[in-house]
């Protein structure tokens, strides 16, 4: 496991807009309000990273880890979170509609105060029950 660094990525109100940034090592970065619309993130690490009002719109986050990620208010509007980890992740107002995440790690993140698709509430509400 890689530790948080004394110099974390410092993205904040930036824009990396259809950028490739495939596997990239964003653990514990500030990504606040960054915009990230149709950006390359598969296989990044996420984790613990600070993307509160970040846009993430047709981002693409399959096989990312955003475990323990500070989401709320963020946009994913159609973006791709397939065999993604959320597990911890932060949700609260996050716009997730038109998503593709059913085969990812929901553990302990809380969908239900997202806004979401009903397809997408109804697959959740089976595997990854409120806790």
């Amino acid at each position: 496991m890689s530790a948080v660094s004394e110099h974390s990525v410092d993205w904040s109100y930036t824009s990396h807009i259809g950028e490739d940034l495939k596997k990239a090592d964003l653990v514990g970065a500030d990504l606040r309000r960054a915009v990230l619309d149709r950006a390359d993130l598969e296989g990044a690490d996420l984790s613990g990273a600070n993307l509160r009002n970040a846009s993430l719109r047709e981002a693409n986050l399959m096989k990312a880890a955003l475990d323990g990620a500070d989401l709320r208010g963020a946009r994913l509007v159609k973006a791709r979170l397939g065999l993604s980890n959320l597990q911890g992740a932060r949700l609260d107002g996050t716009d997730l509609r038109g998503i593709r995440g059913r085969y990812a790690i929901w553990r302990d993140a809380n969908w239900w105060d997202a806004i979401i698709d009903d397809s997408l509430r109804i697959s959740l509400e089976k595997k990854w029950p409120r806790n």
